[in-house]
């Protein structure tokens, strides 16, 4: 059953926007691409960098520690296809960005 968290004000968060964020006990990497909303786990696997403090192009975040890149809507890591990186259900509602920490 999911469990949505009120994370952000999507006022507060353009469309190409990157941000760390917390919920309950998750760190979580929020990204606005155009209209759409993902969240990603905000723990880079590869040695824990902030992902939410790295660059966004389009989809594709860049870990700011080591360049690890990750699509935000898939998970999928850039150059190795058994990488994929835990992903969180976001929507929208009155405004306001929820994540469900229950883990897809």
């Amino acid at each position: 059953m999911p469990r949505w968290i009120r994370v952000a004000s999507a006022a507060d968060h353009p469309a190409g926007s990157a941000v760390e964020l917390v919920a309950e006990d998750r760190i979580i990497a929020l990204f606005h691409v155009d209209d759409r909303w993902f969240a990603l786990d905000g723990v880079c696997p590869h040695q824990g960098g902030p992902l939410g403090k790295g660059t966004l192009q389009g989809c594709i975040v860049t870990c700011p520690w080591h360049g690890w890149q990750f699509d935000v809507e898939s998970g999928q890591h850039q150059t190795t296809t058994a990488a994929v990186h835990t992903k969180f259900a976001v929507k929208v509602e009155d405004g306001e960005v929820y994540v469900d920490v229950d883990i897809e």
